[in-house]
């Protein structure tokens, strides 16, 4: 690992996630601005963390701009995903009861 890189960037100063710049692996202690973050699983390049805690029903922001909603509070660290995050603009079908990820024709 280049540790000139950060493993971590906020890619927007309104931004409440920040982004992984590389895969990080399971364990793995990433910093940001001096605060550490010790990661649960093994995360891809570009999926997002909490910059800071994230109360259920707050708009997340990435790019400066809102992209979905907590669907549950996310801690601080805490990865940002389908699993605690609802598109704005996307249905999450896969997620959400009784709903198919395409309508059957």
């Amino acid at each position: 690992m280049d540790e000139s890189v950060p493993a971590l960037i906020r890619i927007h100063p309104r931004d409440n996630v920040l982004v992984l710049t590389r895969t990080a692996r399971a364990g793995e202690t990433v910093r940001f601005e001096g605060r550490a973050i010790t990661l649960e699983a093994e995360l891809p390049l570009g999926h997002k963390l909490a910059a800071e805690p994230i109360a259920q029903g707050e708009k997340v922001l990435k790019y400066g701009l809102p992209i979905g909603t907590a669907t549950e509070d996310i801690p601080f660290g805490g990865h940002v995903h389908v699993h605690n995050l609802k598109s704005d603009y996307l249905p999450t079908f896969t997620h959400e009861a009784g709903h198919r990820f395409a309508e059957e024709s």
